[in-house]
């Protein structure tokens, strides 16, 4: 069911920036509480990202009030908390479509409006973007104003302090606002400090400020003086000396959710010059009290009614793999007091909350942090402790660098549990887990496993753990074919495949090469064709011997991956038989060479022709050229 925009009669009047702009000043508050409104009601028939969004409508709307967009910039940081922004651009009768296929981006998307000024998916990002945009704008000389948005979560990377660091040097015009929805500082937020804010952003605060340490440069000690006791002074008001001591004019924390103080406040730093820092405190979830008692669970949400003020069960079903990782974790932690569990914020999504309770002693949150977390994971090993990292496959891409030199190179014993492998559905190209087989196929020292169902991805979970060296097992998001899981755990041999089905001898000329949990789509495939099946298992080391023998009684090999299929599994095995001088036609199926949008998993398989009817249709369309 649509929402009627006639029952939102000030938000039907701000459909675009430019109209939102033309409303008087005192209505915002009312267009805020529409706003909040139509998008709990709209995400709460669509699903998707809820409480971010809630809790940023005031300062969304305070933006593009104050702000000239798209003509000047804004940068949101992650796109989580940017459906309030959305729905103020034009795409308000849009959002029930967001994640889903051929829908709207589930975050923000240059392609998809000029309002987006950054692809965003992965965190940490605005800071550097804007500042690239403050440097250009400064250059063309039209004064265009830049803002990035970034979250607290965000703001924990690495990345982000290199961006400030920088942008403190070379001192560009830009805002950087911290959506901080922490109550650590809370008691900070009040009259107040917006009193404060309101003095510290304005002209006459600014111009106090410069005017006084120009004055004081006749008298260096004196300067140094007032420099010191502003520094302290400021300190002991407001929690600003860390943004000050990378060059940025602190003000804040101001209330997140007073549209009057957030546009005075904007509209008075937009006027300033430098590096700017705005610090203000919202409630995820804002508006909604579920939400606001519970923002990770209603984060990202199901299809739900408001009204019931509680998210529906989900059905019993089988465990999804993260779920595996988690009990494999805890029942490994029972019997090896070296293991230790690392993860970059994803405490909730790798399966690691039992773990966590269980064993705090031994896991570490490293917050946003991917590289940190690999490098991390290095110096255990070095002292004799067994570290498992539990990344999404699109982050470890971030801790790349760090996988190679820090890691592979020193032959250090690590086991990298890699979540989201292969397509993820709702979050889009941003989230794929598209290619970690290609990029930790080239490391030295790495074994690298692709499990076909939950019992197989524990065992292999335990083989990578047993291992001395790098390992990695990788598993893609959700629920599997529902395997029966051996609680014993038992080492696989590593490098070593299996025969699933065998083709009979009179038209043994197909077989299929599955690497990972598309298997299940394989083996009804290898019915239809009545082709060999083998579950690879490795793909690094890859199964030689087995590969070998296949080739000297099939036609055709065909190999199966969720993941890209350049440089991946499939490249594996041609490089194999090349190097034997084994010319035998193979057929590569995966992921082409294009950034997969989002959809259910199920959609973006069948589109790709990654399901059953997809494989044979393509092993016809081979055989028949």
């Amino acid at each position: 069911m649509s929402l009627n925009i006639a029952d939102y009669p000030t938000l039907a009047l701000a459909n675009v920036p430019e109209e939102l702009r033309s409303l008087p000043q005192d209505r915002l508050a009312l267009l805020c509480s529409e706003l909040r409104s139509y998008l709990l009601h709209s995400v709460s028939q669509s699903s998707g990202h809820l409480a971010s969004g809630l809790g940023v409508v005031e300062l969304t709307v305070a933006l593009h009030y104050v702000y000239n967009t798209p003509f000047d910039r804004l940068v949101w940081d992650v796109g989580h908390q940017a459906y309030p922004h959305k729905i103020l651009t034009g795409r308000r009768e849009q959002l029930a479509s967001i994640r889903q296929f051929e829908g709207l981006h589930p975050f923000p998307w240059r392609k998809e409006s000029e309002y987006d000024t950054l692809s965003v998916g992965h965190s940490s990002t605005s800071i550097s973007a804007a500042l690239g945009m403050a440097i250009a704008a400064e250059q063309e000389q039209k004064n265009r104003k830049v803002a990035a948005i970034i979250g607290d979560g965000a703001i924990t990377a690495g990345m982000a302090f290199e961006a400030l660091n920088h942008a403190g040097d070379v001192h560009n015009d830009m805002l950087v606002i911290l959506n901080d929805n922490e109550m650590s500082i809370s008691e900070n937020v009040g009259a107040l400090n917006n009193h404060l804010a309101r003095i510290m952003s304005g002209s006459v605060y600014s111009t106090l400020r410069e005017g006084g340490k120009k004055a004081l440069e006749i008298l260096p000690p004196l300067k140094e003086l007032a420099k010191r006791t502003e520094e302290h002074i400021k300190g002991m008001v407001v929690p600003g000396t860390l943004f000050e001591e990378f060059g940025f004019n602190y003000v804040g924390p101001i209330d997140g959710h007073d549209i009057d103080t957030l546009v005075e406040t904007l509209r008075n730093m937009r006027k300033l010059k430098g590096p700017q820092f705005l610090h203000i405190m919202t409630r995820k979830g804002k508006g909604y009290l579920p939400a606001e008692q519970d923002p990770i669970g209603y984060h990202g949400v199901p299809k739900f009614n408001p009204a019931d003020n509680v998210l529906p069960k989900s059905a019993p079903s089988s465990p999804s793999y993260s779920a595996v990782f988690g009990d494999w974790l805890c029942d490994m932690a029972k019997v090896c007091p070296q293991l230790m569990a690392i993860t970059p914020a994803m405490r909730e999504g790798s399966g690691l909350v039992r773990y966590s309770k269980e064993y705090p002693d031994r896991y570490f949150d490293v917050a946003i942090a991917e590289q940190h977390a690999v490098t991390l994971a290095a110096g255990m090993a070095i002292e004799d402790k067994k570290p498992v990292v539990a990344i999404y496959s699109t982050f470890l891409q971030r801790g790349y660098d760090q996988l190679i030199h820090d890691v592979a190179l020193q032959e250090l014993d690590v086991l990298f549990a890699i979540d989201r492998a292969g397509i993820v559905g709702a979050d889009g190209p941003t989230h794929q887990g598209a290619y970690d087989l290609s990029f930790m196929r080239t490391v030295p020292n790495m074994v690298i496993m692709t499990p076909a169902d939950e019992n197989e991805c524990r065992q292999m979970l335990y083989t990578g753990y047993q291992y001395q060296g790098p390992a990695a097992v990788r598993y893609p998001r959700g629920t599997g074919p529902n395997a029966q899981i051996q609680a014993q755990m038992q080492a696989l041999d590593i490098g070593k495949g299996r025969i699933v089905r065998q083709s009979d001898k009179a038209n043994n000329k197909i077989a299929l090469l599955n690497f990972g949990t598309l298997l299940s789509q394989a083996q009804v495939a290898a019915e239809e064709l009545n082709a060999t099946l083998v579950d690879m298992r490795f793909v690094k080391p890859l199964d030689e011997t087995l590969l070998l023998s296949l080739v000297a009684d099939h036609t055709l090999l065909v190999t199966i991956e969720e993941n890209a299929i350049m440089g991946g599994a499939g490249s594996a095995v041609n490089e194999c038989l090349m190097r034997h001088k084994k010319p035998l036609p193979v057929l590569n199926l995966g992921l082409p060479d294009i950034f997969v949008e989002q959809g259910s998993q199920q959609q973006v398989l069948a589109k790709l022709g990654l399901d059953a009817n997809g494989m044979v249709r393509s092993i016809n369309e081979y055989q028949a050229t």
